[in-house]
């Protein structure tokens, strides 16, 4: 019985440090590291605290393991954020500053908005709100962006 406790409590262990992966801020940091790695940039231009479509798709694809794992391996992950709520006050102005010109920059006007980068930048291609697409299916849409950047290397 003691074993039976002692692997469920190493299971749970294993299961809570699961590698997330990390969303940066800012997309200079993205790039470069980007360019390091090989990797391409997603920005996800969201309203993380008001905007129902945007919590839904980072809980059913960008909280999942099936994208953590494809992210791990192709992308470098920039959250865009426009919080209304109490989020806004962890944002600094700064920050607030360069997500309205990365807005603007990428003539962003709905949330969410997803676009994805080469790594040199160039815009690749971008998914526009949220429907109930799986982890499985945004996926596949994010690899028939990532087939241009192929293409062009």
């Amino acid at each position: 019985m003691q074993k039976i406790f002692q692997f469920l409590f190493l299971a749970a262990v294993v299961t809570t440090l699961r590698a997330e992966p990390k969303w940066l801020t800012k997309l200079d940091e993205a790039k470069a590291q980007a360019q390091k790695e090989d990797k391409a940039v997603l920005l996800d231009f969201t309203g993380s605290d008001w905007c129902p479509p945007c919590m839904k798709l980072k809980k059913t694809v960008f909280n999942s393991s099936e994208f953590e794992k494809f992210a791990e391996k192709h992308l470098v992950l920039v959250e865009v954020d426009f919080p209304r709520g109490k989020k806004l006050k962890d944002l600094s102005e700064e920050q607030q500053t360069a997500n309205k010109g990365l807005a603007q920059q990428f003539d962003v006007d709905a949330f969410p908005t997803v676009i994805l980068l080469d790594v040199n930048g160039k815009k690749l291609g971008e998914n526009r709100g949220y429907g109930d697409d799986t982890p499985a299916q945004y996926i596949q849409g994010l690899e028939q962006m990532l087939a241009k950047q192929k293409k062009t290397k």
